[in-house]
Order: structure tokens, then C-alpha cells, then sequence
């Protein structure tokens, strides 16, 4: 039976200095993309012209397409603008799988292989990713933690079915949460597999630094829906790594600015239990229990 064919959307933004390499790994995919579409979102460090010439030779599977420049671009929302002009222009014919792909990984020839053949042999399967290495300390590669549940926002696999139920990627911060709160509140499973495992050469918060990337983590969970206690054990938790403090302040700023704001929810109240009980199952199997999550592995 022949694996899903996918698309891929790439938005990217001055990444001169890794665009190559992710480029690379894409063409070298021994299952490859039915097509890639990269999304230049107006570049203003060469990046622009190295895609047009690495794209120059590989014929229709890939296109990319040029936004004009608009300053600084924020995490989340610009990110997904970026990405949803890359998907309207992709159609809906010939793929079943649409990836979410970042310009700073580089990856085994086999990982998208692999990750299609995890759709095929499971129909309930609707978002999924590898793992992703980051080095933080020169010549020290250390894997990112997740939640098991959680697919990676620098590479996220989506059945288009799944995709097209939970209405797309919303153009905020959080997209990369509440499309799997979405997707589980429909029935759908999302996971990683940690054995597909990628290189992301620009670390989760190295350009925003360690305060911004906390106070928007914390205005994240505020805003699916996790609820005081759970990002309170959270903080607690994250006060274990002293390197962290940084972050976890940020975190703590954040979610207690979008507390008294009452910022809007990014999800139903439905999917903000579904949220708040996939926190529980988290901190129940931390403490030795066994949760669903266990049971649908």
C-alpha cells in the first residue's frame, strides 16, 4: 500500500544561515514531498536569494513564494499568515498529509518515511512529529522535552482530514497547543515518536530571549485554558533548573498579566477541560500512575 503523499509549508523568515541545510535534508527525503512551498516572509538577510537558487534545479515540487517585508516578526500569528498563504496555494488534491515545516532543522533521509508510514498504519492518528535536539552548549546536543501528547511546532505533521475539522492553524500565539487540544476534543490522537529525531539549529527562544519567550509561554497556558493550580505546579517545576529563572519569571508575568486582563480564551470551555485533564493525566503519570495516555500508546 503506498504511503500518504504531503505537502509541506515552509515559512521562513532570515534564515540565511540554515535554509541550506534544512533545504538539503528536504530533498534527500527518500519518501519525498508531493510538494514543498516555501514562503519567504520578506527576508532581508539574503534568504530570499539562496531559495531561489537552491529551487532553481528541483523543478515543480517545489515553489516559493515572496511576502514584502514588514519589520519584526512575532511568534504565532505572522508565523501562521505566513504559512496559510503557503497553504491556500497548495490546493486540496493529490495529498492527504499537510506539514508544518521550519527552515532551521535538518533531519535523517528516512524521517518523513517513517513519520507517513505512523499515519498509514494508524487511522485515528492526526497530528504527529519527531523529537528535535537542541545545543545550547557548544558540542552538547540534548533532546527538548515534551508532553507526550504534544507534536512538535518546528516540524508538526497533520492529517488534512484533522487539519480541516479543527479549521487550520489559528494566526496566534498558542497555535501549536490549541491545534491539539482541538484535534483530541474531536477524537483524534497526537503524539511524537522518539525515535524520529531532528536537529534544530536555532534554539526555541534564542532570538526572543528567555523573559519574552516566558511571559508568552505563560499568556499561552492562560489562554487554552489550564487553569491556576496546574500553572502553578507548572512554575514550581520549572524552578528546578536554575538556568531558568529567566524563563520561569517570564512565565509567571505572563500568565498572571492575561489572568487579570481576562484575556480571551483561544479555545471553547469544552476543549479547555479537554486541556486541564490532559495537564492532570500529565502530573498523575509523573507521580507513578497509569493514565490513558498509557493505555492509547
Amino acid at each position: 500500500m503506498p504511503l500518504p503523499q504531503y505537502v509541506v509549508i515552509t515559512p521562513v523568515k532570515n534564515e540565511a544561515a540554515h535554509v541550506e541545510a534544512t533545504f538539503r535534508s528536504m530533498a534527500a527525503q527518500t519518501h519525498r514531498a508531493f510538494r514543498w512551498i516555501i514562503v519567504d516572509d520578506g527576508s532581508t538577510d539574503g534568504t530570499a536569494e539562496a531559495l531561489e537558487k537552491l529551487t532553481a534545479s528541483q523543478g515543480s515540487w517545489t515553489r516559493v513564494i515572496h511576502r514584502p517585508p514588514g519589520g519584526a516578526r512575532r511568534a504565532g500569528g505572522a508565523v501562521i499568515k505566513a504559512f496559510n498563504e503557503g497553504y491556500q496555494s497548495a490546493g486540496t488534491d493529490g495529498f492527504d498529509l499537510v506539514v508544518k515545516l521550519d527552515a532551521d532543522l535538518t533531519f535523517a533521509p528516512d524521517y518523513f518515511e517513517r513519520l507517513c508510514g505512523e499515519f498509514q498504519r494508524d487511522p485515528a492518528l492526526g497530528i504527529a512529529s519527531g523529537v528535535y535536539r537542541e545545543c545550547r552548549v557548544p558540542g552538547q546536543w540534548e533532546l527538548v522535552d515534551m508532553p507526550r501528547y504534544h507534536a512538535a511546532g518546528c516540524s508538526k505533521v497533520l492529517r488534512l482530514e484533522c487539519f480541516k475539522q479543527i479549521g487550520g492553524f489559528i494566526e496566534e500565539r498558542g497555535w501549536d497547543t490549541v491545534d491539539e487540544i482541538k484535534a483530541m476534543s474531536r477524537g483524534w490522537k497526537t503524539c511524537h515518536f522518539p525515535k524520529l529525531v531532528m536537529d534544530h539549529h536555532k534554539p526555541e527562544g534564542s532570538a526572543a530571549g528567555q523573559w519574552r519567550t516566558g511571559i508568552m509561554h505563560g499568556e499561552i497556558f492562560y489562554r487554552c485554558g489550564g487553569g491556576l493550580l496546574f500553572f502553578f505546579i507548572k512554575a514550581l517545576e520549572r524552578l528546578k533548573t536554575p538556568s531558568a529563572y529567566g524563563a520561569t519569571c517570564g512565565l509567571v508575568w505572563g500568565f498572571l498579566r492575561a489572568l487579570f486582563q481576562r484575556q480571551a480564551l483561544l479555545v471553547s470551555r469544552d476543549e479547555a477541560r479537554t486541556y486541564r485533564g490532559l495537564l492532570k493525566a500529565r502530573i498523575r503519570e509523573r507521580l507513578g500512575f497509569r493514565t490513558q495516555l498509557d493505555a492509547n500508546a
